[in-house]
């Protein structure tokens, strides 16, 4: 690895958290599962039953906002990821 780079590793699941954790009001009930294929990778994100709707946020804005980061960053590793909102 060149010394003079930032590393360019990204662990998806502690960014989803991160940007969840942010929305929501019950950040410690936030939880992302990762179930792992050959070509996909499927990321369950649970949430407290009254913080469902800010994660999806109005006309689903909030939602496809991280859908979108995580589909970019399926580009670059070149995996698919699959965002699927639970309720606790």
């Amino acid at each position: 690895m060149d010394e003079g780079r930032p590393n360019t590793d990204v662990d998806i699941k502690t960014l989803i958290e991160l940007i969840v954790r942010a929305l929501v009001d019950h950040p410690d009930q936030v939880r992302v599962t990762q179930l792992d294929g050959t070509n996909s990778v499927v990321l369950e994100l649970a949430v407290a039953p009254v913080d469902v709707g800010k994660v999806i946020g109005k006309k689903g804005i909030h939602a496809d906002a991280i859908r979108r980061i995580v589909h970019a960053i399926g580009g670059k590793t070149k995996k698919r990821y699959v965002l699927e909102i639970l309720e606790n």
